[in-house]
Formats: structure tokens, C-alpha cells, sequence
């Protein structure tokens, strides 16, 4: 585990319910960053598609996705390629990934339809620097 994976682990369960900040100035903010961050500008191409599941500008919630759909939202990056980039993420501490018992990503709803868990890669990182 790298420091920066401890760290934003501690900031992701310090985030209050209703925070939320605007997802492309955050983006933009990080692309300034990249050389801090040491992460490249294809990890950011998978987290600007990553950034792209979110219908509103705000970023406040959770969605589901798979390596495909981020593929197809990085114009046609290799699957493998979309995992690298992503474990650079994680490393460098931007994305918190919670996976499942079968390492799989999935989520799990309640009768009522609504999400009860997620097992996902979580964005709760970038609520957590705001």
C-alpha cells in the first residue's frame, strides 16, 4: 500500500453526505498536478472517461461501469491498457477500488431497486482533496 492509497482511504471516510464539487475543475486542477502526482496523460484519459459517467457536473455519487464502456470512452483503449492506467490511479491515490469476493464489479440493489453496494472504483478520493 502506497502513501498516497493510506491517504485517500483517511480522506474518502471524511467526506460529509451532501459535499460535492464541480468534476471538470477538479479534472483540471489534476492535469495542472501531473508531475506532483507522477500519473501520465493516458491514466488521465481513463479518469476524464471515468469522470464522464457522472450525468451533472457535480460529483457526489457512485455509478457502476466496466472496462469495456471505459475503453469505448478512452477511444478505443486496450482493456489491459484501461487497467494499468487505473492501478495508476489507485497508487497514486485518486480512485479507491473496492472490489468484491470474486473480484468482479458489481452492484447490489435492495427490493426497492436503490443501490445497497457497489463494488466499483470509488471517486470519493477527489470529494476528500476539495
Amino acid at each position: 500500500m502506497t502513501l498516497g492509497m493510506l491517504a485517500s482511504q483517511v480522506m474518502a471516510g471524511e467526506i460529509k453526505p451532501d459535499q460535492s464539487a464541480d468534476k471538470w475543475k477538479l479534472f483540471r486542477a489534476l492535469c495542472e498536478a501531473k508531475p506532483l502526482l507522477g500519473i501520465t496523460d493516458c491514466a488521465l484519459a481513463v479518469l476524464n472517461a471515468l469522470l464522464s459517467f457522472y450525468p451533472k457536473n457535480e460529483l457526489a455519487q457512485e455509478n457502476g461501469l466496466t472496462n469495456i464502456q471505459l475503453s469505448l470512452r478512452t477511444h478505443g483503449m486496450a482493456e489491459q491498457t484501461v487497467r494499468r492506467h487505473l492501478a495508476a490511479l489507485v497508487e497514486a491515490g485518486l480512485l479507491l477500488r473496492k472490489d468484491s469476493p470474486n473480484g468482479k464489479r458489481y452492484v447490489r440493489r435492495d427490493r426497492a431497486g436503490e443501490v445497497e453496494e457497489a463494488f466499483t472504483f470509488s471517486l470519493a478520493p477527489l470529494l476528500g482533496a476539495t
